[in-house]
């Protein structure tokens, strides 16, 4: 990497780890969580609910199959930061076009090798999400600890206008459309209107600042409220579209951020947990 020997990682509470450095050298902040999938993970590097976080890798081998054009979830990587433990030394797949540190490096995004991160998450899961500092440039950990410690947390932040689409788009159904419905975009996953397209839905995705008339004028079967990241407390616009479409009579449905904001809508309030369990192999 260009003669830069070494990388850091600091979390919050001063934990400390040392490592390689993997993808872009630098230097970034932001929220550390951990994701258990042992596959899948293009997806949540391009999954937009991810913005302004770091991600741990629980599993050891990350970089296998490589990184193709197909499996994106929105146009770039979308995480502040990535964790690994043992990356790939070559990728091994027929749908590989690059490897995973090169489609990291091309984003800017910095990353860690290299790191315990079955230790890294254990310390998470005993003390919750936290602000962490991945850094190839700096070398004394008090310094980066004071950078992080600077660094806004995630509580009250409002993130979604940041990753929606900046313009309205309509994907349109696969065969004959049966219903028509409006999704609200605050950080929408890419495949989402794909496989509602694959059911014969119409589907009008909006920007996150949108309002209720904008929804409404459609004429909406349904309003679909997305994933996304950031304090659903602190996102007040869409709380109050999702109030309109249900005083019209609309049917809404959400998932994951969207399910939070249609909950505050109904008068719910929202609480953070102490880590939340992100991974494509959910215990059930």
């Amino acid at each position: 990497m260009g003669g830069v020997s070494g990388a850091l990682l600091v979390l919050e509470d001063g934990r400390t780890f040392r490592g390689e450095p993997y993808g872009a050298v630098g230097e970034t902040v932001g929220e550390a969580v951990f994701a258990t999938g042992m596959t899948g993970y293009q997806e949540t590097l391009t999954d937009p609910s991810y913005h302004r976080q770091v991600v741990v890798m629980t599993a050891p081998h990350i970089g296998n199959t490589g990184v193709n054009d197909e499996d994106p979830e929105s146009g770039r990587v979308q995480v502040a930061g990535y964790v690994v433990r043992d990356p790939a030394r070559r990728p091994s797949s027929w749908r590989a076009r690059r490897p995973l540190e090169e489609e990291l490096a091309a984003a800017g995004v910095v990353g860690v090798s290299g790191v315990d991160t079955r230790a890294l998450t254990r310390h998470l899961r005993e003390r919750g999400a936290m602000r962490v500092g991945l850094s190839s440039v700096e070398t004394d950990p008090e310094a980066l600890l004071a950078r992080v410690r600077e660094a806004p947390g995630m509580t009250g932040a409002d993130l979604a206008h940041e990753v929606c689409t900046r313009e309205p788009y309509v994907v349109p159904a696969v065969g004959d459309r049966r219903k028509v419905v409006v999704a609200l975009d605050l950080g929408i996953k890419r495949m989402t209107p794909q496989l509602l397209a694959r059911r014969g839905v119409e589907t009008h995705v909006l920007p996150a600042w949108s309002t209720a008339d904008e929804v409404l004028a459609r004429d909406p079967d349904g309003l679909f409220v997305s994933n996304g990241p950031g304090d659903p407390a602190a996102t007040g616009g869409p709380v109050e579209v999702v109030r309109a479409a249900l005083d019209a009579g609309t049917p809404v449905f959400g998932i994951c951020f969207g399910n939070q904001i249609l909950g505050r809508a109904l008068g719910f309030g929202t609480y953070k947990l102490r880590y939340g369990h992100r991974g494509i192999n959910q215990p059930v």
